[in-house]
């Protein structure tokens, strides 16, 4: 009688676990660049001129971001994510300072568990359900080195996040973020390349629940893209992103690395003075299948600048 209530009690301690519920976190890991930064990861560092302002308008829409897998079992607890964000910035000679607001118009998945711990999948949408601001973003980048229009500059990036949102939705991890890049950049006649190495100071760390966040993290990336005019007025940059982190708790391993590739294209104004336009649309894919890549991934941005154009 002992022993069955030994065995009685193991296995209401295994159905407890098994039902271990999971908190969700920030699963979107495409972070944009702040307004007139060009490219939609990288920076162009091509900050000039007096006072200036860039508005921008993006949108994006990411396939399965959080997929799980363990002991053979696989669950899809989030895939469709898609988010609208607002943001604006102000420059200043090599200065910018920005300020963004992420509104989650879409999240959806499936519940279940996996591995002994159970996923609620995120339920938002515009109509029944929004979960109207996620993370607040605020930022500001510098160029040290360089021209805006040389053939090399150099410059720092930080950005900090203000928690909002809810943790279920798989849209905030609750906690105050914080992203410190260093950035290169540059124009040799028709090629515009840029690039990035930095740390992503992120508290949450989750241990060992599939997929979950690792704690902080190195961030990289690298851009390049032919440029040509397509009128007097207008001018095109076409070529791909590559970017993505990895946790200093897992140092590229699997489970604890995320990449994309983003070919992206972009048609922006070359006046001097004056309102000018810039149009961005860019898809890619994930390039792992833990940790937050998406299967797919698909953005465009509009941005509307002050004073100064995109390029002197």
């Amino acid at each position: 009688m002992p022993r069955l209530w030994v065995l009685g009690g193991l296995l209401l301690a295994l159905g407890a676990r098994a039902q271990t519920p999971v908190e969700g976190w920030a699963s979107e890991r495409l972070y944009p660049s702040a307004p007139g930064a060009g490219w939609f990861v990288m920076d162009t560092l091509d900050m000039h001129g007096e006072l200036g302002g860039v508005l921008a308008l993006t949108g994006r829409y990411a396939q399965a971001p959080v997929r799980v897998s363990e002991g053979g079992q696989s669950l899809t607890v989030v895939t469709d994510a898609a988010y609208v964000q607002v943001a604006g910035a102000i420059t200043w000679r090599a200065w910018r300072f920005s300020v963004g607001f992420d509104f989650p118009v879409l999240l959806a998945g499936r519940s279940g568990t996996v591995g002994g711990d159970a996923y609620t999948a995120p339920d938002v949408n515009l109509g029944t359900r929004p979960d109207t601001i996620s993370d607040v973003r605020i930022g500001v980048d510098t160029r040290l080195l360089g021209e805006a229009d040389g053939a090399f500059r150099l410059g720092l990036g930080a950005q900090l996040w203000i928690p909002s949102g809810d943790t279920t939705d798989f849209v905030t991890d609750g906690t105050y973020r914080a992203m410190i890049r260093v950035l290169v950049a540059g124009d040799v006649r028709w090629l515009s390349y840029a690039g990035q190495l930095g740390v992503h100071i992120r508290p949450r760390d989750d241990g060992g629940v599939p997929g979950a966040p690792r704690g902080s993290e190195l961030l990289f990336g690298v851009a390049a893209g032919g440029s040509w005019a397509v009128s007097q007025a207008y001018r095109a940059i076409l070529g791909p992103e590559v970017y993505g982190a990895t946790a200093f708790n897992g140092f590229f391993q699997s489970q604890t690395t995320t990449a994309e590739a983003l070919f992206t294209g972009r048609i922006e104004g070359t006046g001097e003075r004056g309102p000018q336009l810039r149009f961005k649309l860019g898809g890619g894919l994930g390039l792992n299948s833990s940790f937050g890549s998406p299967a797919w991934r698909v953005v465009f941005s509009i941005e509307m600048f002050g004073q100064a154009a995109p390029r002197p």
